[in-house]
């Protein structure tokens, strides 16, 4: 049966009266009518393995490589390791939800387009703002990241490779997404050789096969001991304080594992290719970082020199102060090498999530339609360009004033990720609870229904909330009151609410009421599909839990 012969089932209101580019939930014929337009103006050239692969990319970069010696140094091996243990759990089910909503609505822009139907149009105004602000910044920081990383083997000025790495992303993102794709998928390989050939080489260290032939074993556990006093606190309030300030540092190194979802109008077999890469994620989570954190815990103190240091090059990762103090000299390099890639990578991966949420944005009318133009390879070109701008301001970091102040906003970014995973988990508590308030079976009438719901994603919601609030924790310790630290863990919360507030008392918008969530057209636009044929693993392919 056609989708077309469904009678109305809401009106223009429940989206929003301010733009006649509106998707405007009418019926499931209207529904279907979007998928197909923006499935065809935006090029399908993501298959499942790239999809697959930039969920991986999204959960590896210099949090992980660079970032866990500090993790380490804060809060010592086992406080570390609880630490991205947990926030690592907590992400699992954020990428579970995501995957849920983006098999049913697989249209580009992630979570600004479920917040759009299942909440409030205001919601995805304010949040799609706060992830276009958070991309404008990072990207050109992920370039000075890049940059400097070079000078680990060059003296040429900074300004040279932010220049030629940006030329070349520019290039990138406006060609063909499958380019994109296929970068992501050379990259993300060397990501995981890379993190394979540390952690064979930390347990052969820790075993006593490096140079030195010294067994290690759990020496650095006991002594200097497997939590640190963050501060010189004393006692056990000291140790979790350093546990805490790990929290918040894993948070932001786990950051990108749901822009799996963001470019869906241009994965091919979305409903099938999106869950099926969100399945894999725990086994990712648990491969890639608590195992890897777990061993660098074991070959570096947390007293070491220069873990806690921020030269943003190989030299503060822990796998090479573990490789030097063990006397292997040529990891360094190779280690710079793949960072390197995974920097660059990072910032490909932002240029093309903060394109696709403004395009989305654009099709709601929350953002200028020029936005909406695309290339002759259906690339939003004009987002691009917007985004490419905003590289000039990695060459702040050339100048040591200025660099103090790009800094700061790079601090000020960090926190966005905390309110968008918080405004995820809402989403979709709205969306699951419109569920149970309209009748729907999810395991039957949905393309994929995510597991533990909803238990998982409100203890997700706990913690996020919990983060969030006390972030900036330190500055409320007698003597360490920071102005910079304060504003930057706080100032995005009222930012956010600002414009939540400002677009609803502007557009009188309402919270779509659970009975009124425009689930049903959905799912018919679904049903009225042909269903995708997916061959059953064979062999030794059943053994793989990372990717198809």
């Amino acid at each position: 049966m056609s989708s077309r012969d469904h009678e109305s089932k809401h009106e223009k209101s429940m989206v929003g009266p301010h733009s006649d580019v509106d998707i405007v939930v009418e019926d499931a014929g209207t529904i279907y009518d979007a998928e197909l337009a923006e499935t065809k103006e935006l090029k399908q050239g993501l298959r499942q393995r790239h999809i697959q692969m930039i969920a991986l990319a999204g959960a590896i970069g210099t949090g992980l490589f660079l970032g866990s010696g500090r993790a380490i140094g804060r809060s010592g091996p086992l406080g570390a390791w609880l630490a991205y243990t947990i926030v690592g759990l907590a992400c699992w089910p954020l990428v579970m939800v995501i995957a849920e909503m983006g098999a049913l609505v697989p249209l580009s822009g992630g979570i600004v387009r479920y917040a759009e139907y299942f909440v409030d149009p205001a919601l995805s105004f304010a949040n799609g703002w706060n992830l276009v602000y958070s991309y404008l910044v990072s990207i050109p920081a992920e370039l000075t990241a890049a940059a400097v990383l070079v000078s680990f083997w060059s003296e040429v000025n900074g300004a040279v490779w932010i220049t030629v790495f940006g030329l070349i992303m520019i290039a990138c993102s406006a060609s063909l997404v499958s380019v994109y794709g296929e970068l992501e998928f050379f990259f993300c390989t060397l990501k995981i050789m890379l993190i394979i050939g540390i952690n064979i080489m930390a347990l052969v260290i820790t075993c006593g096969g490096g140079p030195t032939g010294e067994s290690i074993g759990f020496r650095y556990w006991r002594d200097p001991g497997p939590f640190v006093q963050y501060l010189d606190i004393p006692g056990s309030l000291g140790q979790f304080l350093g546990f805490f300030t790990s929290l918040n540092n894993a948070i932001y190194s786990y950051s990108g594992l749901e822009v799996i979802s963001v470019a869906a109008a241009e994965t091919k077999n979305p409903r099938t290719a999106i869950p099926s890469a969100a399945r894999r994620v725990f086994w990712r989570i648990a491969l890639f970082y608590i195992l890897t954190i777990f061993m660098v815990g074991l070959v570096v103190p947390s007293n070491a020199k220069g873990i806690l240091s921020s030269s943003g090059t190989a030299s503060t990762s822990p796998f090479v102060v573990a490789a030097t103090t063990a006397g292997i000299k040529v990891v360094p390099s190779i280690i710079n090498a793949i960072v390197l890639t995974s920097a660059w990578s990072s910032g490909n991966s932002n240029m093309l999530s903060g394109s696709r949420v403004l395009y989305g944005m654009a099709k709601h009318g929350h953002a200028p339609k020029i936005f909406l133009r695309l290339n002759r390879f259906g690339v939003p070109y004009v987002a691009i360009a917007l985004f490419s701008l905003f590289m000039c301001l990695g060459y702040m970091t050339l100048s040591n004033t200025a660099s103090t102040v790009f800094g700061w906003l790079q601090d000020l970014v960090s926190v966005t990720t905390v309110v968008n995973w918080i405004i995820i988990t809402l989403t979709y508590l709205r969306f699951y609870y419109g569920c149970k308030a309209q009748g729907i079976d999810r395991k039957t009438s949905l393309p994929y229904a995510a597991p533990f719901q909803p238990y998982t994603t409100w203890a997700a919601l706990v913690l996020f909330v919990i983060l969030l609030t006390f972030g900036g924790f330190k500055t409320f310790i007698h003597g360490y009151w920071s102005d910079e630290t304060f504003v930057s863990s706080y100032i995005n919360v009222p930012l956010v609410l600002l414009l939540y507030f400002g677009y609803k008392l502007w557009h009188k918008t309402k919270i779509v009421p659970l009975s009124e969530i425009p689930i049903k057209p959905f799912i018919q636009a679904y049903q009225s599909e042909e269903p995708e044929i997916v061959k059953p693993k064979t062999g030794l392919r059943k053994l793989n839990v990372l990717w198809s």
